[in-house]
């Protein structure tokens, strides 16, 4: 294979990922202006990555998939604590609880911070979510809170969440996604 059809091959495998995802969820790959260079935070670790890898991936099925998605990614005993709310334990409970549609109710969060445990098979996050809806009125609805989520390794390797906790901001924090 000529040299330059293989590097033109590489550097589309390397970027057409992203441009995908970008045309899927709009404004996912801007930088914000508030972003942390991860050469910069001196927290960085490819565990702290994974476990954001994991909420990228998470975020991204609830957005297509609304409550339905978000039951799937707890584990069989996963615990939901939402505001001002009892807590719900169980994926089955979570499941029912949890049954929006993602044309009505979009639910988006970006983490800000989190931590892998020393044994790699335990971690947490935490950021900032907003849910966005409309009132009976056909205007916008606009909540917006902190969330906190662990997550653990299951035996066949693959990862859930074992609690997600939230709870709202007041409306004039102005706070918002970076």
């Amino acid at each position: 294979m000529p040299r330059r059809l293989l590097l033109s091959l590489l550097v589309f495998a390397l970027t057409a990922p992203a441009a995908l995802t970008a045309q899927i969820i709009p404004g996912l790959t801007e930088k914000p202006a508030n972003a942390v260079n991860p050469l910069d935070d001196p927290s960085y670790s490819t565990g702290k990555a994974q476990l954001f890898k994991l909420e990228a991936e998470f975020a991204k099925a609830v957005l297509a998939g609304g409550g339905k998605a978000f039951a799937s990614f707890f584990a069989d005993d996963g615990v939901s604590i939402a505001n001002k709310q009892e807590a719900v334990i169980g994926r089955v409970a979570i499941a029912g609880k949890a049954n929006w549609d993602p044309t009505v109710y979009q639910l988006t969060w970006t983490p800000q911070g989190g931590q892998m445990s020393a044994g790699g098979d335990m971690g947490y996050t935490w950021g900032h979510y907003e849910g966005h809806s409309k009132d009976s009125h056909g205007n916008p609805v606009l909540t917006s809170g902190r969330y906190f989520t662990i997550w653990k390794k299951l035996s066949d390797g693959s990862w859930k969440v074992a609690l997600d906790a939230s709870n709202e901001e007041p409306a004039d924090c102005g706070c918002k996604l970076p």
